[in-house]
């Protein structure tokens, strides 16, 4: 299937594809159970995301990767100052307790070596099952490879971290939401010509 780089003008399709790909997803169930709520979140992140010609889609939106390329930040300065009283206004009260596992990301995310992040994997569900979503992952990494770039991510969902490690991801952490319900599994993959040398080595229904 035909992959390319996203435009401004894919928000829509983006937004589309990520909110029914993530419905079943257990961390962000928990966090925003509201579907059309969610879908207001995911928007915000990826209209952020666009900024950067790093977010990759198959096909009619079949899958997608919204990646944050080396230095580069998820939200603005000023789309952070927004974060609390959009929260607020998505899940009301248990606005707190999504803010401390947001917070958790953020403290969780390494900071010593440059690298890509991925933030949001996801298959549309009329598409899964045909390795849409590792497929452009494997796509993107050898992309990464080739340009001596390391990858970040985090899996919500533990069915994909065996997916993940297949790909040359291995888990270097773990931080779970604040009622410990749900916990996230931080990983890293380095470069494969460092892998090979010795130096060792965010999907939703892929």
């Amino acid at each position: 299937m035909k992959t390319r780089i996203a435009t401004a003008s894919d928000l829509d399709g983006l937004t589309a594809t990520i909110t029914a790909a993530f419905a079943g997803d257990p961390l962000w169930n928990w966090a925003i159970p509201d579907l059309r709520a969610v879908e207001v979140w995911w928007r915000f992140l990826i209209a952020s995301a666009l900024r950067y010609d790093s977010t990759w889609i198959s096909g009619d939106y079949a899958a997608a990767a919204v990646w944050i390329p080396p230095g580069g930040t998820e939200l603005t300065h000023a789309e952070e100052e927004r974060v609390e009283p959009l929260m607020a206004e998505l899940v009301g009260p248990r606005a707190p307790a999504v803010l401390e596992l947001l917070d958790r990301f953020e403290t969780s995310h390494p900071q010593e070596e440059e690298h890509s992040y991925l933030s949001l994997l996801a298959v549309h569900p009329d598409h899964r099952g045909r390795g849409l979503g590792m497929g452009l992952l494997a796509e993107n990494v050898e992309t990464l490879d080739s340009e001596g770039v390391p990858a970040y991510l985090e899996s919500t969902n533990p069915a994909n971290d065996r997916r993940y490690e297949r790909l040359g991801f291995r888990q270097v952490g773990s931080f779970t939401t604040p009622d410990e319900e749900h916990s996230v599994a931080t990983m890293w993959r380095e470069v494969a010509f460092k892998a090979a040398g010795g130096g060792g080595q965010p999907l939703a229904g892929a």
